[in-house]
C-alpha cells in the first residue's frame, strides 16, 4: 500500500526523532489531561520564531497527540506584544506567548497574562530559566557579530567589545555605511539587547554604541534583512545579531562568517507562557511539558537550528557545547523583573534618547 505525502512526512519525522534518541514519550500528563486537550482539539501560538524551524517541533507535536492541532502565527516581538494585549482586552487571543523579547514577555506576566504551571522536570533547567512557574526559558542563543568573510579581514574580526569600539575607530572610512544592528525603537527584542548591553557594560556599550554612529550605522527590525546586507556586502558587519540564525546561514553561505566575544557575550531565552484566558489550556499545558522535555529540546537543537537550554541535550548548538565554547565569557540574560528596567516609560525613553543622541552624531 502506497503512503500519502504527509504520511512519509510524518514517517520520516518519526524516524529522525528514532534516530536522535527521543523515542521515548514526554512524561507527566495523565491520559485524563490528554483527552482533555484533544477535547479542545486546538492549540493556537503566537511566536517569534520562524515558522519553518519550529515546523519539525509542530509535526512531531501533533503525531503524538492526534486530532490536536497547532495554529502557529509568527510575528515580529513587537507585534506580538501588541496583538496579544489588543486582543486579551476583549477576552480571547493565543493560548501561548513564545517570544524572543524576552522583557517584553516578562512585562505580560508581571501584568497579570499568564497563569502559573509546575512542569514536571525542572532538573535539566538553569535555574534562572523559570519565573514564579509562569514564565519559561526555552532555548539558549547566544548573541553574535556577523560580519562578510569576503570583504573584511579575518584579522579585523573583533574578539572583545574593546577591539569592536577600536575597529570602528580605525577603520572608519571603510566602515562608512556597513555597521548594521537591530532598530531599538521599532524592534522588541532589538530593544531588549541593546538595553541589556548596556546593564551589562555601561561605558563600554555607550562607547560602541557611538563608534558604530560616526560610521553612519544602518539599523534593521530583522535579522534576516541584515543578514542579507552583509552577505550582498552592502553592509560589512553586524553588532548584536541572533547566533543561531546566523549560524544556520553561515553553513550555507561562505560569505557569512559568525564571531562571540571572550570578553562577555550576552545569550538570550526565547520566553513562553501561558496565557491566563486561554481558550484551550490543556493543549497549552501539553505544548509547554513536551517543548522543555528532553524530546523537544533536542529537536529544538537538531531540527529548528535553535541552541538547547536543557542540559542533558547533546549536540553542537546546545548549553553544554556553548560553555565548552566560551566558558565564562557566557552571560545569560536571566528570566526576571530586573528585565522591566528599561520597560519603565522614563527609562526607555532616556535609553532611546541617548541612543538616538549617538546614533546621529552632530
Amino acid at each position: 500500500m502506497k503512503t500519502s505525502s504527509p504520511q512519509r512526512r510524518a514517517l520520516a519525522l518519526a524516524a529522525a526523532v528514532i534516530a536522535l534518541g527521543i523515542a521515548s514519550p514526554v512524561r507527566a500528563q495523565s491520559s485524563a489531561d490528554i483527552a482533555k486537550a484533544k477535547s479542545e482539539g486546538k492549540l493556537v501560538i503566537y511566536s517569534t520564531t520562524d515558522q519553518k524551524q519550529v515546523a519539525p517541533l509542530i509535526k512531531d507535536f501533533e503525531s503524538m497527540y492526534p486530532g490536536l492541532q497547532v495554529e502557529y502565527h509568527d510575528m515580529n516581538s513587537t507585534e506580538v506584544y501588541n496583538r496579544f494585549i489588543s486582543e486579551s482586552a476583549v477576552g480571547a487571543s493565543a493560548d501561548v506567548v513564545w517570544s524572543s523579547a524576552m522583557d517584553q514577555t516578562v512585562k505580560l506576566v508581571n501584568d497579570g497574562y499568564a497563569q502559573p504551571y509546575k512542569l514536571s522536570d525542572t532538573s535539566k533547567l538553569p535555574a534562572w530559566a523559570i519565573w514564579k512557574n509562569e514564565a519559561f526559558g526555552t532555548t539558549f542563543e547566544p548573541i553574535a557579530i556577523v560580519y562578510n568573510k569576503r570583504l573584511l579581514d579575518a584579522a579585523d574580526v573583533p574578539k572583545t567589545h574593546a577591539e569592536f569600539t577600536k575597529l570602528l575607530r580605525t577603520k572608519a572610512d571603510k566602515l562608512k555605511g556597513k555597521v548594521t544592528t537591530y532598530d531599538p525603537e521599532k524592534s522588541g527584542l532589538g530593544f531588549m539587547l541593546h538595553s541589556q548591553d548596556a546593564l551589562a557594560n555601561s561605558a563600554g556599550f555607550w562607547e560602541l554604541a557611538a563608534a558604530m554612529g560616526q560610521t553612519g550605522m544602518r539599523v534593521q527590525t530583522s535579522v534576516g534583512t541584515m543578514l542579507e546586507r552583509i552577505a550582498s556586502g552592502e553592509n560589512l558587519i553586524g553588532y548584536n545579531m541572533i547566533g543561531s540564525y546566523a549560524l544556520v546561514r553561515a553553513a550555507k553561505d561562505p560569505s557569512i562568517g559568525v564571531a562571540f566575544t571572550n570578553d562577555y557575550n550576552l545569550v538570550f531565552s526565547r520566553v513562553t507562557f501561558i496565557a491566563k484566558q486561554a481558550a484551550h489550556p490543556a493543549a497549552a499545558r501539553l505544548w509547554l511539558e513536551y517543548v522543555l522535555s528532553q524530546r523537544g529540546q533536542t529537536l529544538i537543537a537538531n531540527q529548528a537550528d535553535l541552541f538547547a537550554i536543557r542540559s542533558d541535550v547533546q549536540g553542537e548548538t546546545t548549553i553544554s557545547s556553548l560553555q565548552a565554547r566560551l566558558g565564562n565569557a557566557i552571560k545569560p540574560i536571566p528570566i526576571a523583573p530586573a528585565l522591566l528596567t528599561y520597560l519603565d516609560q522614563s527609562k526607555r525613553l532616556e535609553f532611546l534618547k541617548k541612543w538616538n543622541s549617538v546614533k546621529a552624531p552632530k
